[in-house]
């Protein structure tokens, strides 16, 4: 068996544009050999693509639609044209009132060709700074995959070719299991049918009891998978773990030590996600990437965690951290620390859809993208089934995000106004 280690990992997984080592890397290292200043420059550089529209896109209107348990956006600017997108309704049915208050006002009016400028704009706008958080940055997201959906049906572009241009047009990809409290055994044999479905070369389980104080979801439970989990899947099959927090750090490296014997890729969350200084300690201690950012909507927080090498694989939520741009800074500067970016997938909607354009844009993703599978949403796309064949999923490279969502679902739709 191959050992996986945090060096060869990086230099495996980050491209030939990457450093070919990652200087901090090994135990009782310091920090990274980037500077805040070269990670400053690389989260400013522009990316969307203005060079494509010739004139200006004023935003019109932005409409927050809801049919059953699905919600939606739809954007129309002045001369016409619409932007059509679903949302993350596990979040917005609890804090759709920011959405709607709070940041669709700032937009009506603009430029959406600003729309990185946009962002900053509305982080003041009211002083919505006093709010950040997952409750400000999903309405943000939500209103920016509309806007881009705009922006790429007035230019005919895809998202991915909006954002930087295109790397490429397949995504590998890797199935979660979100299971806590079944056993190992039955657990081994739902990865299993994980796999089978897919294709899937890349596999995530959960280690711990969530955020438990070191409390497992079952005694023993976690131990037994480690290597039931190598053992019946195999050498060849790339594992990912995720302890949710479950860990303080003394813990987290007698677990850690488990994953490297038998090889796991990544360790994700070993600490809660905002014990920065335990997170940093077990990374500096154990030998397997730690992977992290899930729950971070602070751009400052992500830099730290990147130049301080608390982590070596970031993962930003493309919603819960205010959409694809925002999301790109922090790969940027990942790559100029030779970092991988992969994404984390918050549930509900087309997540899963918008981790694909952000993967077809972003040079320094890791080998495998978590997918979640279709929902029972009615659309078409023309050029993808969005459904994993062999382990990877094509990029749709329709206008904007490269779906149709069914005229009829979206006309029995209910307009949601503000409170």
């Amino acid at each position: 068996m191959k050992k996986i280690n945090r060096r060869n990992f990086i230099k495996s997984t980050a491209g030939a544009g990457l450093l070919a080592t990652l200087h901090g890397c090994k135990p009782g290292a310091g920090k990274n050999s980037v500077t805040i200043e070269q990670l400053d420059r690389a989260a400013a550089r522009p990316i969307l693509k203005k060079e494509f529209f010739n004139s200006p896109v004023i935003i019109e209107s932005i409409e927050l639609l809801r049919n059953g348990k699905h919600f939606f956006l739809r954007a129309t600017s002045t001369d016409g044209a619409v932007g059509l997108t679903m949302a993350n309704r596990a979040v917005l049915i609890n804090v759709y009132p920011i959405l709607l208050n709070r940041v669709i006002p700032y937009l009506i009016g603009k430029d959406a060709r600003d729309l990185e400028a946009l962002h900053e704009g509305l982080y003041r706008y009211r002083s919505n700074y006093k709010r950040q958080g997952l409750t400000f940055w999903v309405s943000v997201a939500s209103a920016e995959f509309v806007i881009l959906d705009l922006l790429g049906q007035i230019a005919g572009k895809p998202v991915g070719e909006l954002l930087g241009g295109i790397v490429r047009k397949d995504v590998h990809i890797y199935r979660a299991s979100g299971n806590r409290g079944n056993t190992a055994e039955d657990e081994v044999a739902y990865l299993q049918k994980l796999v089978d479905e897919t294709g899937a070369k890349a596999i995530k389980c959960r280690a711990g009891g969530r955020m438990s104080k070191n409390a497992d979801s079952l005694p023993g439970r976690t131990e037994a998978l480690i290597p039931l989990v190598r053992e019946t899947l195999g050498d060849d099959m790339t594992l990912y773990i995720d302890a949710n927090g479950s860990y303080d750090a003394p813990k987290a490296i007698e677990v850690g030590r488990q994953l490297e014997e038998y090889n796991y890729a990544f360790f994700e969350e070993p600490c809660p996600f905002d014990y920065h200084d335990e997170t940093k300690l077990v990374a500096d201690t154990l030998t397997i990437p730690i992977a992290g950012g899930e729950e971070e909507s602070s751009m400052r927080r992500m830099r730290w965690m990147i130049h301080n090498s608390e982590v070596q694989v970031i993962q930003p939520d493309l919603q819960y951290f205010g959409g694809l741009i925002r999301s790109i800074k922090v790969a940027r500067m990942a790559q100029e620390a030779g970092m991988p970016c992969t994404a984390h997938i918050s549930g509900s909607g087309l997540g899963h859809l918008y981790m694909l354009h952000f993967a077809s844009c972003v040079p320094n993703i890791g080998p495998h993208q978590e997918y979640k599978g279709l929902e029972d949403i009615p659309f078409e796309c023309e050029t993808s089934s969005l459904l994993s064949e062999d382990g990877s999923v094509r990029v749709p490279t329709g206008p904007g995000f490269g779906i149709k969502l069914d005229p009829d679902f979206v006309r029995k739709a209910d307009k949601i106004t503000a409170i």
